[in-house]
Formats: structure tokens, sequence, C-alpha cells
């Protein structure tokens, strides 16, 4: 039996998860709103299906009337080291935007899905403080948990561990396996952020997607990890493209390692299909 179809609305519908969450909501049959700024998404990421809004979630009331049954809440800024240099700009986005999404979420008493950030774990949960995006992500977390409290309404809160797959970005705003991508198509040496022994779960978009949607329907509360079991360090995944690799300067705020517990996703059935071994294989051949 088909499910009933319901009205979702993703923040962030036109960015790298974003576009691939709305393509599986589309594909289920389902009511598809995206609401995306542009700052990182991409009119190439649209789906045909979607209704796009653009504008920053801060103003979502106006620009989304409909009440939808969920709210994935993925349109937030998301580099870590860079975040550093722009606390006001992550501040607008994660902290201003992000209230004004629990405030849509109060009002419409639907059940939202936050993307929380897996750096709040990371070196024995010292990872929230060492940078504005992990403190923003990780008091976001925090936000969310209570307003579930204070209102009694649904939630599930999500944490991605270091997403690839196609779409994906590279320059300043970019992820580190596609930054390697296009290095490696360039001809260009791979270049290692110092030590290079920072670990990371790289995990593959389709299996965050069918995450998100099984927690979509049937997750509740915090902590529902959703990463890939084997880790790689940083300098063992430029190694998996062969070539030349140069090691570049320590940055502040880079993590040397994320505690990864899926523990609750399995619960609901989820598990990690695909290895980034075999993506990065494809992409050399």
């Amino acid at each position: 039996m088909a499910m009933a179809q319901k009205t979702v609305l993703v923040t962030g519908g036109a960015g790298f998860i974003g576009s691939h969450l709305c393509e599986r909501l589309i594909k289920d049959g389902h009511k598809v709103i995206s609401l995306d700024n542009y700052f990182t998404g991409s009119r190439d990421n649209h789906v045909a299906g979607v209704e796009y809004r653009e504008g920053h979630t801060k103003d979502i009331a106006a620009l989304v009337p409909e009440t939808p049954d969920t709210i994935y809440h993925l349109g937030e800024y998301s580099r870590v080291e860079i975040s550093l240099a722009e606390p006001a700009l992550v501040w607008d986005l994660n902290k201003d935007g992000t209230f004004g999404v629990v405030e849509f979420w109060r009002k419409k008493g639907s059940k939202l899905v936050y993307a929380g950030s897996s750096t709040k774990f990371g070196d024995g949960g010292l990872g929230r403080m060492q940078s504005p995006y992990a403190w923003t992500k990780a008091s976001n977390t925090e936000l969310v948990e209570n307003y579930g409290r204070w209102y009694g309404l649904s939630y599930a809160v999500t944490y991605f561990y270091n997403v690839y797959g196609p779409r994906e970005r590279a320059g300043k705003y970019g992820t580190v396996v596609e930054i390697f991508h296009q290095q490696y198509l360039s001809g260009q040496p791979l270049t290692v952020v110092l030590p290079g022994t920072q670990k990371r779960n790289y995990t593959h978009v389709a299996d965050i997607v069918s995450g998100l949607v099984l927690v979509g329907e049937k997750g509740v509360g915090d902590e529902y990890g959703l990463g890939a079991s084997e880790s790689y360090s940083v300098l063992e995944a430029a190694q998996l493209f062969g070539g030349e690799i140069k090691m570049i300067p320590e940055r502040k705020g880079n993590r040397m390692e994320a505690t990864l517990d899926t523990t609750k996703s399995e619960g609901l059935g989820w598990v990690a299909k695909k290895k980034l071994s075999d993506y990065i294989a494809k992409i050399i051949r």
C-alpha cells in the first residue's frame, strides 16, 4: 500500500543533500516545497515537481503559508574552519534563521527533522566549542529539544558524518571528497590539511537520504547518527585517489576524530550500504 501523500518542507532543498532528499520525497509521491536562499544551493540542483521558494529561513512564515506535515531543516551554514572568519554570517543563518524555523514549527505543529552536526561529538565532546559553526549547530539541537519539550511538539535530530556523492561542491564552501575529486581531475596535487590523521566517517548521500526518510517517518527525539561505520583518515581518503599529495598547514577548528553512534538509526532499520573506496574507484576508472 502506498503511503498517504504528505506536504513536506525542505529548507536548503536546492543544496547538495537537500536536493537528493527532495528527489526521493517526490518519487515517494509527496508534495514538496523547498525554501532556499541559494547561499550554497544551486538552481542546477532543482528537481522536477518540487515547488521552489527563494528566501531566508527567518522569513519562513511569510514564504510558506502552508502547514507542512514534516519540516526537514537542512538549510544552514555548514562549514567548520571558514566559520571562524565570518561569525556574523553564521549567526544570521544558523541562529536567526533557525529561530525562524522553530517558531514556524511551533505555530504549525508539524514534525521537525533537524540536521544536527556530528562536530558536536568530536574530540570527546570538545568539538562543539571549536568553531562558530560547531557551536551554533550544537546549541540548535538543544533549542529543538527544548521547543519539543516546552510546546509538546514532534521532532527528531539527525547527525550527518562527512557526506559525499553526486552534486557535492568544491571551492570555498566545498567538502573534502569533492575538493580531492576536482584536484584529481585537473591533475593538481591533493591538498591534505596537517596532520592528516584526522579521522572521518565518509557517508554516501544516498545512505543519508534513506536515513532521513526513515527518521522522518518513525524517528522520535535526539541521537539519530547517520554515518558509515568505516572511517578513513583524511590522508587515507586522499591516497585512494592515487597521485601526488601535498600537506598544507594545520587549521584552527579542525577536529581530530568523531564519535559515531548509529544505534538509534539502525533501530529504525537503517544501514549505510555504500563505501567511499567504491565511489573513488569509479572516479579514477
